[in-house]
């Protein structure tokens, strides 16, 4: 079975069964648990977005935390007046109510008004045989605002170029989803629990230290 939740939220919120259908257990994170109210919502004016819509994940029920112990600013900033909690977390949910996940809400790249989901980019690229690992990213643009990054670790043997690798996205994706900027990576920052740190990767390559991919 699938859990999804977080510490702030005691830390279940949704749950696959081993009755669900196959591409239910597959693809989602279940149905949210009794007595747990989940909405996708509009990140900006937190109105309840229509179903299949994608939004800004919030949740609301007995096991949502009191506040931030002494953080009065962080508590106002992730609990609602009317109590739903902030997860950060992007996905959208279906007639039935599986919810499933799509990214995170800091991780969203803004390019020229529209949104753009990493999760999207790194899950077409993996796809590619030379693509052993990777992670998309904004990065600063005066034109654009922000434009669309991407670290690859590439297979030893392979000499897939930045060109490869753009058509590849292209064939998947509207064409402004595909990375401009391309770098060559042999590992990645990453958290204790194995999550990409992605602020680290804007601050390597602010410093010079990550190198453009051929």
């Amino acid at each position: 079975m699938t859990v999804y939740g977080q510490t702030e939220l005691s830390p279940i919120v949704s749950q696959t069964t081993f009755d669900d259908p196959d591409d239910k257990r597959i693809h989602t994170v279940g149905r949210p648990l009794w007595n747990v109210e989940v909405r996708i919502a509009d990140s900006a004016t937190f109105e309840a977005l229509p179903l299949e819509s994608e939004g800004e994940i919030q949740v609301r029920g007995y096991q949502t935390m009191i506040e931030y112990f002494d953080k009065p600013e962080e508590t106002r900033e992730t609990i609602t007046k009317d109590g739903w909690l902030r997860t950060g977390d992007l996905g959208k949910m279906d007639a039935c109510g599986y919810l499933q996940i799509t990214g995170r809400l800091k991780d969203m790249i803004i390019r020229g008004g529209e949104n753009i989901y990493p999760v999207e980019i790194e899950a077409c690229l993996i796809r590619h045989p030379d693509v052993a690992d990777v992670a998309v990213f904004g990065v600063p643009d005066a034109t654009w605002g922000e434009v669309v990054a991407a670290a690859v670790r590439i297979t030893s043997d392979s000499k897939t170029t930045a060109e490869e690798l753009v058509n590849h996205c292209r064939k998947a994706m509207a064409p402004h989803k595909a990375p401009t900027l391309w770098f060559g990576s042999t590992e990645f920052p990453l958290t204790a629990s194995g999550k990409v740190q992605k602020f680290k990767l804007r601050e390597a390559l602010a410093n010079g230290a990550l190198h453009p991919l051929p």
